[in-house]
């Protein structure tokens, strides 16, 4: 085996290891990760925010019953006053069990992402090299094989790069849950003061679209394998560099799109949903 087809290899192999992460970590659980140490710690904060979150639920109901009545009469009115006190009952059930419609809407997510997952079984095609590739590349002598050194040199380490930014864009969604589990009491008090509600609101639908960037990036991930399997266009009329040059270009260009779509994922799905 050539340097060459060594190199080549060896990026591909880099790029089909992060998918498979991906595919692992997509379905992943936060409770289940790291064997549940990160979730342990998140639990801990979390319930340390729920004080703070019990002081501004005070704090939002105060100021929404300064904002929505007139006067101290109108709050004396009976339907008035029983109004003000199921809105407050309600967002002190929302902050002291937060953490359990949070992972409801987590469930839903994940639901939505393996039913994805179980409908196709293009999820383990990796992407390797052609055999025609691999073929004038071996047919080459050491001298003709010196301007590919500098192609697939060029062409590993743009999908080497590509792949820890596709890796790192869904970790950064990974962690983006867990700061959500663990500060959700703060932004869920303010749903005690009707003109406060609307923060709550933002953030249920910002973590519910979270949720769903998961089924997002398994989507992209279908079509980047629909790629992969039919493979870039080789021209094996051509000679060995611009074969070689015109299917790592190709190639690259597929794994681009992949790595836009994930790294955009959020916003489609605010796009898709209104959220």
């Amino acid at each position: 085996m050539s340097w060459i087809q060594s190199n080549l290899e060896n990026a591909l192999n880099t790029w089909n290891g992060k998918l498979t992460e991906i595919y692992e970590l997509v379905v992943t659980h936060p409770m289940d990760f790291k064997g549940g140490s990160i979730w342990k710690v998140i639990m801990n904060i979390n319930g340390a925010m729920q004080a703070i979150g019990l002081a501004l639920l005070v704090l939002f109901f105060v100021i929404g019953v300064m904002k929505t009545c007139g006067s101290l009469t109108e709050v004396k009115k009976p339907e008035h006053a029983l109004r003000l006190f199921i809105r407050f009952a309600i967002a002190k059930i929302v902050v002291t069990h937060g953490i359990e419609i949070m992972n409801a809407i987590l469930s839903i997510g994940y639901g939505i992402t393996m039913q994805v997952m179980t409908k196709t079984s293009l999820l383990n095609s990796p992407t390797s090299l052609p055999g025609s590739i691999v073929d004038a590349i071996n047919n080459l002598g050491f001298f003709e094989q010196i301007p590919l050194w500098a192609v697939t040199l060029l062409g590993s380490l743009f999908i080497t790069v590509l792949s820890f930014i596709l890796i790192l864009t869904v970790y950064g969604r990974f962690f983006k849950i867990y700061m959500y589990m663990a500060l959700s009491p703060i932004p869920l008090s303010s749903f005690a003061g009707q003109p406060s509600d609307q923060i709550g609101k933002s953030f249920i639908k910002s973590f519910a679209g979270v949720c769903l960037e998961g089924a997002v990036i398994i989507l992209s991930c279908v079509i980047f394998s629909v790629f992969a399997s039919s493979g870039p266009s080789v021209d094996t009329g051509a000679e060995a560099v611009t074969m070689v040059w015109k299917y790592v270009g190709e190639l690259i260009f597929n794994m681009l799109v992949l790595v836009g779509t994930v790294r955009m994922s959020d916003r489609i799905v605010k796009e898709m949903m209104g959220l």
